[in-house]
């Protein structure tokens, strides 16, 4: 391959993960970022000794990152210091009276550990666990062997001889929602609540998305979750530093305004980009790994859109969010590091996300991490870090964040009832008393700072007409040398899927087709 001058837009997981992909591939490669530092959705915030993750928070799928790492000459080890956690994460349930606090169980990682926990809740259900992992390990294996890593140039991969076999083992996969397949399984409620909830982890609910996604408890419950410490800014600043270290500029306060084409009597090419401020950065190759929809929208007349407003109407974006970065004096022993408060309603709770009448939840099913449980270089000596996620609808109208209580006056009033919530169900009576450090973050604030489309929080929810071969594709059919990256084109939502991304843009200009990741090293 020939070295080429690429521009990479957006300083997230996937463009520094391209950058630096490219660049050891012998591109001369520079990354603009519009905000003052990298990392995107997995951004940080710092306050008064505190350092808050505001994005992703569990590590899952370590092998791809592993992959990825490889790929660029280093390793996870080496770059990271990872932990394991025990336990995974712990699970409240509603109380069953007001004014107290609700029966929480610590999940642990592995089969006999899981298996142990189900069946003390529910007879029988360990079998029954067993098998579903069985099920979840091998749709996991297939998805990562035949799909993740395809770019779909082609459909060969997808009527490969080995796939064609296994449709009668997929099709009611694909054509059966995770709730229905695990409420058939499954009859306690806190057991089917574990297993559905990875859906708002694939910008979903468990109610729209293919049960074919039961995979994600292999991840979980037969695997391993991990941290790295520091948090996961420390996963972003390695993936900078291999970047850097390949001979990737990184700009950031680099806005872009327009991608820039020509034509010369031949089909339609990019060659390069132009800033909020005018300057022009020549280019023979670009990558967006901004928001897709601001990419496509925004960055190209509407004569050279693949994907123009009109095909955005017909697709459903992962949930808005409502975030709290919460310093709290004292200890809270309460929380695990991960804990998922899981509300009685739980159908209900989705419907006022997705449904037609979309709403906040309250009470809500609530993700919230304590990383000061593990890692104590995230919140000052005596305190405790709390990050609090609250699944909302993608809806910027709701009103915007703020610190210290500034945000606009719905939002601060939900943040409060979210707190109100938390120290209820688990059993905290003091803890809006304690909260030293506050900052709220929604749906209006994604758009805003990260141009996410509809203020989603994740990307394009993985239904199942937004999930494989239906994904949008990671180049522009209308503008050669433009292609994408990121969590709404292939393969999907989160970091280790951004990593893959990543690796699509090297398979596509490699011109390799083959459903699997790449060999290691990449060298050609």
């Amino acid at each position: 391959m020939t070295a080429e001058r690429t521009v990479v837009i957006g300083g997230g997981i996937a463009g520094l993960a391209t950058a630096a992909l490219l660049a050891a591939e012998g591109h001369d490669v520079t990354v603009l970022e519009a905000r003052s530092d990298v990392g995107g959705r997995a951004g940080s915030w710092e306050s008064d000794g505190f350092r808050f993750d505001t994005g992703p928070s569990w590590y899952l799928m370590p092998e791809v990152f592993d992959h990825f790492f490889r790929l660029v000459g280093t390793t996870a080890d080496e770059e990271l210091d990872l932990v394991k956690l025990d336990p995974a994460y712990r699970v409240y349930r509603e109380p069953a009276s007001a004014g107290t606090a609700g029966e929480s169980v610590d999940v642990r990682s592995g089969r006999a550990e899981s298996t142990a926990l189900f069946e003390s809740i529910e007879p029988g259900a360990g079998k029954t666990l067993a098998t579903y992992l069985d099920s979840a390990g091998s749709a996991y294996d297939l998805a990562v062997s035949r799909f993740l890593y395809d770019t779909y140039e082609t459909t060969a991969g997808i009527r490969d001889p080995a796939i064609l076999k296994r449709l009668p083992q997929l099709l009611p996969l694909l054509t059966t929602t995770l709730a229905r397949f695990v409420d058939q399984r499954f009859r306690e409620p806190m057991l089917r609540q574990i297993l559905e909830y990875p859906a708002v982890f694939l910008g979903g609910s468990p109610y729209g998305v293919p049960s074919l996604y039961h995979l994600m408890s292999h991840l979980d419950l037969d695997d391993r979750v991990l941290y790295p410490r520091g948090g996961f800014t420390e996963v972003i600043r390695a993936v900078e530093r291999v970047a850097r270290r390949h001979g990737v500029t990184i700009r950031t306060d680099a806005e872009v305004a327009a991608i820039l084409t020509a034509d010369d009597a031949g089909p339609v090419r990019a060659t390069g980009v132009r800033l909020q401020g005018g300057e022009v950065i020549d280019a023979d190759l670009v990558v967006s790994a901004a928001d897709l929809h601001h990419t496509e929208t925004a960055l190209l007349p509407r004569e050279l859109q693949t994907y123009p407003e009109e095909w955005w109407t017909r697709k459903q974006p992962s949930p808005g969010a409502l975030l709290l970065l919460l310093g709290v004096e004292g200890q809270l022993p309460e929380l695990a590091h991960h804990t998922l408060m899981f509300v009685d309603r739980w159908k209900a709770n989705f419907e006022a996300i997705f449904g037609a009448d979309a709403h906040i939840p309250d009470p809500a099913s609530i993700y919230i991490c304590r990383p000061s449980a593990t890692d104590d270089t995230v919140a000052p000596a005596g305190h405790e870090n709390l990050f609090v996620l609250v699944p909302i609808p993608a809806d910027p109208s709701l009103g915007r964040g703020g610190v210290e209580g500034d945000g606009d006056p719905r939002i601060e009033a939900a943040a409060d009832h979210v707190i109100a919530q938390i120290s209820e169900w688990a059993g905290i009576p003091d803890l809006a008393d304690r909260i030293v450090v506050r900052r709220t973050i929604t749906p209006g604030d994604f758009l805003h700072d990260l141009h996410a489309w509809r203020g989603n929080s994740l990307g394009l929810a993985h239904t199942l007409n937004q999930s494989a071969i239906f994904r949008p594709k990671n180049a522009s059919k209308k503008v050669r040398g433009l292609v994408y990256a990121g969590a709404s084109t292939l393969p999907g939502i989160g970091l280790p899927m951004c990593l893959i991304s990543a690796e699509l843009v090297l398979k596509r200009l490699r011109g390799d087709r083959s459903p699997g990741p790449l060999p290691e090293p990449a060298r050609v």
